[in-house]
């Protein structure tokens, strides 16, 4: 959330149970595959984990037909899991309500 906030979103927090994140995420599209921690709903579409704020705003600038974006797990060098200097390569996914998946963009 710093992340976001840092680069000009707004952000509201919701402390809800660990069902009631399945069913949104669930809700959203969201693949057993692609989960992560944080399921959050932007523009009317669902992000699903530690995505780079410049790659919401790009989704929301194209208005791509997908359900969300989501960078699965939680990978070193992310926004919210920097751990010094590590950054691991990761991908953040554009995903459909129907299940089709496709890299959105890569981070290296």
């Amino acid at each position: 959330m710093d992340h976001l906030r840092a680069n000009g979103f707004q952000v509201e927090a919701q402390n809800i149970s660990d069902a009631q994140l399945n069913a949104v995420a669930i809700q959203g599209g969201v693949s057993d595959d692609l989960r992560s921690c944080h399921t959050a709903k932007v523009g009317g579409y669902t992000v699903e984990g530690h995505v780079p704020a410049a790659d919401i705003r790009k989704m929301l600038a194209e208005k791509p037909a997908i359900a969300g974006i989501a960078v699965p797990g939680m990978p070193m060098g992310s926004p919210g899991m920097e751990q010094g200097g590590r950054k691991d390569p990761y991908d953040t996914i554009a995903f459909t309500k129907d299940g089709k998946k496709t890299v959105f963009a890569r981070h290296r």
